[in-house]
């Protein structure tokens, strides 16, 4: 994969000004580590209860959005999930330290997965397998649930920042993921040529460029990415939704069967409305637990209206 290399441990990154992201994830790795999952639940959601008190726009972005995807929704059934949704986000953060920390024994404890047959069955065909995962809340124990049995690419995006980068990037690899750069499609189709996993998450707004726009929930122009017809397309790899939701103290990862025949050939629009179908599918799975703090429909098609929906 040419264009990514993978950051590595620098004694610059132990500078003054980036002490803070060392101290807050060493806080978090040993919250994580010392505290029973009861309490880490209380300790994550009550952040989020924290964020409904102060970022009352965070707050008014996923009430629009439940608006939009779901008209007919009332409004108190939408301030109870917009409500339940944020501390969730909070929780987001104790779920992140648990998928990079936590030792296998601990993190199967709370695990239950469904299917794997169908991913240890391509794998013996030696096919590529898009693996379509949503932007849940807690997706990076869903990518460390899946390094238990079927380690894949994920697709990176680097941070800003030098030192988080490179503890986000351990984060997420030492338990067998690899990554491939966002923009390295031809390394993303080599991936899935040579038989192996590519993480895809087709399910936010990612502008206007290379953009379709198809019915996502009630919203019939949603823009989406028209990336899953080139990757599809270009490989003839199978395709598979993937999903892990949490309910009390387990999480349940959702492996789906394969849907690659169901995408039309060479037609963008078509496929991204194969994808957002199945998508729709998997977050109703858990519907307070997807990112609806996301501005996922700003995008509008004519390009000159960008956040018209959002604004009253």
């Amino acid at each position: 994969m040419s264009k990514f290399q993978a950051p590595t441990f620098k004694f610059a990154l132990l500078h003054p000004k980036y002490w803070p992201v060392w101290f807050f994830v060493g806080l978090l790795a040993l919250t994580v580590l010392l505290l029973p999952y009861s309490l880490l639940l209380r300790l994550g959601r009550g952040l989020g209860y924290v964020v409904i008190k102060l970022a009352k726009s965070r707050v008014a972005i996923v009430q629009r959005n439940l608006e939009l995807a779901f008209p007919d929704m009332t409004a108190t059934e939408r301030k109870n999930l917009s409500e339940e949704n944020i501390k969730n986000t909070g929780l987001a953060i104790i779920e992140m330290g648990i998928a990079w920390f936590w030792p296998t024994w601990r993190f199967k404890k709370h695990l239950i997965v469904n299917n794997v047959e169908e991913v240890l069955a391509l794998d013996q065909q030696g096919k590529g397998v898009l693996v379509v995962a949503v932007h849940a809340l807690n997706l990076e124990i869903t990518a460390r649930a899946f390094a238990l049995f079927a380690p894949g690419y994920g697709v990176y995006r680097q941070h800003s920042n030098p030192a988080y980068n490179f503890i986000q990037h351990w984060g997420r690899t030492h338990h067998g993921n690899k990554m491939v750069d966002r923009k390295d499609v031809k390394g993303m189709l080599r991936v899935l040529r040579n038989g192996g996993r590519l993480w895809y998450l087709p399910d936010q707004d990612y502008g206007f460029e290379h953009a379709v726009f198809v019915p996502f929930f009630a919203v019939e122009e949603a823009a989406t990415t028209s990336g899953t017809s080139v990757l599809v397309d270009a490989s003839k790899c199978a395709v598979i939704t993937a999903s892990s939701f949490r309910q009390n103290d387990t999480y349940t990862l959702e492996i789906d069967p394969d849907i690659s025949r169901q995408f039309p050939r060479r037609d963008p629009e078509g496929a991204a409305r194969v994808m957002n179908s199945a998508l729709e599918q998997v977050i109703l799975r858990g519907l307070d637990q997807w990112m609806w703090l996301h501005r996922r429909f700003k995008t509008m098609p004519d390009n000159k209206n960008k956040g018209i929906r959002y604004k009253k």
